[in-house]
């Protein structure tokens, strides 16, 4: 059976919106693409039951829409295609290879298998899934954020961690995986949470507790605290961030471009955050920040 590829130009401030958009005209797969030198671009996989004339005209009104908004949408280069059953199959899951993360950490898919461990070059595993919900290890953002995960755990091993906006819960679980004791993971978005939850079990990760729940529902605070979200949440959330990281705690940041990640760190040093790392990658900037001791 067939499928359709559709191809289309991105850019970084209408990526999250264009991908969501396709999940919602019944994408099975959606694929970020970027490389040195060429522009960004996305490919999503229909079946071959939808029309193929009526799905590329929902794009390109829904391009249009976002250049009326003041988005630089460039719609050439979108195009629909052809795609046999095995060329899909390749397509998608040539788009995730193995991929080794800061010191220590190996990123898979479950249709790779795990390479045997030579001594003294062991890597921590976390296998994701990729779907619907965002992480996959592949993305500058989810990048920066599991390097300075690893340093801040590596700075307070043991410490208890939330993560907020867990998406396909990667980062939680290469916390548990990097030995935190206990961590919860929440977010706002069903699919989200079911994603983090297949890939917690796969994972075997008996220390992550799921929620669909928003930050202002948590209680407790933690000694470490990660969010991968866009940079007008993590302004939005702020305060949530003051109360939520206990005293000399750290707060690891992810999803700012690299010119808009100054206007987080200004503003979490109004709410008491020193920041301590930034590693910018692709384009992205992610933040290590600690919090006030008093």
């Amino acid at each position: 059976m067939p499928f359709w590829q559709l191809t289309l130009p991105a850019s970084p401030d209408c990526s999250d919106g264009l991908t969501n958009f396709l999940w919602e005209q019944g994408a099975l797969g959606v694929v970020e693409e970027e490389a040195p030198g060429v522009p960004p671009r996305l490919r999503a996989f229909f079946a071959e039951s939808m029309s193929s004339t009526r799905l590329l005209a929902a794009v390109q009104d829904y391009q249009a829409s976002l250049r009326s908004l003041g988005f630089a949408i460039d719609s050439h280069g979108t195009e629909i295609a052809p795609l046999l059953d095995e060329a899909w199959a390749s397509a998608w899951q040539q788009s995730f290879p193995a991929r080794e993360v800061g010191r220590g950490l190996l990123v898979l898919p479950p249709w790779i298998e795990a390479p045997a461990r030579a001594a003294g070059t062991e890597r921590v595993i976390v296998i994701i899934e990729p779907g619907r919900a965002f992480g996959t290890g592949h993305h500058g953002t989810t990048e920066g954020c599991l390097v300075l995960l690893e340093e801040a755990l590596a700075a307070a091993p043991g410490a208890a961690v939330l993560d907020i906006g867990t998406g396909t819960g990667i980062l939680a679980i290469a916390a548990v995986k990097l030995g935190a004791p206990a961590v919860i993971a929440i977010d706002v978005d069903p699919d989200a949470v079911s994603a983090a939850q297949v890939n917690g079990e796969r994972n075997g990760c008996a220390g992550l507790l799921v929620r669909l729940a928003e930050p202002q529902e948590i209680p407790d605070r933690f000694p470490l605290v990660l969010a991968n979200l866009l940079t007008h949440t993590h302004l939005a959330l702020a305060p949530q961030y003051a109360r939520l990281v206990a005293p000399g705690g750290s707060l690891v940041l992810g999803g700012m471009l690299q010119d808009e990640d100054k206007r987080v760190s200004d503003a979490l040093a109004g709410a008491g955050f020193t920041t301590r790392s930034r590693l910018a990658l692709e384009g992205w900037a992610s933040l290590r920040l600690e919090a006030r001791v008093s």
